[in-house]
């Protein structure tokens, strides 16, 4: 069976953002965001939401899986398809990204109010959030991978 065009771009698109250059690059993300917010820079706050918008097609796709953040994006992809249930559930690491949702807020809350120290542990413990969510994600996908020898 020949995969449609809306699955071979979406196959392409995933394989492309998987480049472990793509995932790291959107780390800084969060952090210019509040930089902006805080010294109410809209063109950096617009330049850093393009950036995230191109972020997953400016990279070729990688030779291999064997990158930690290449395997972070096939288990994201890997997790919604196996899960149907999205990644805001009440289940674990699934509750990770609930907690992330008011805790991203307020550091927004807190660098637009220009409360520098708490939009930076906000921003901080979001970002640790994140890192905790995708790296159960990596354990989960790389136990379920048959190929997988890490």
């Amino acid at each position: 069976m020949t995969p449609t065009l809306p699955e071979d771009f979406e196959e392409r698109f995933w394989r492309r953002h998987s480049n472990p250059k793509s995932g790291w690059s959107r780390t800084v993300l969060l952090p210019a965001l509040l930089f902006a917010v805080y010294h109410r820079k809209p063109r950096l706050a617009g330049a850093a939401l393009l950036f995230t918008a191109v972020n997953p097609i400016l990279f070729s796709p990688p030779d291999d899986d064997d990158a930690w953040m290449t395997r972070v994006v096939l288990a994201e992809r890997w997790w919604t398809r196996e899960r149907k249930a999205g990644v805001f559930d009440r289940t674990y690491p699934n509750w990770l990204n609930l907690v992330n949702v008011p805790v991203s807020v307020y550091a927004f809350v807190a660098a637009y109010r220009r409360r520098p120290l708490r939009a930076g542990l906000a921003g901080a413990l979001a970002m640790g959030l994140k890192f905790w969510y995708v790296g159960a994600l990596v354990r989960r996908y790389d136990a379920a991978d048959p190929r997988a020898d890490r």
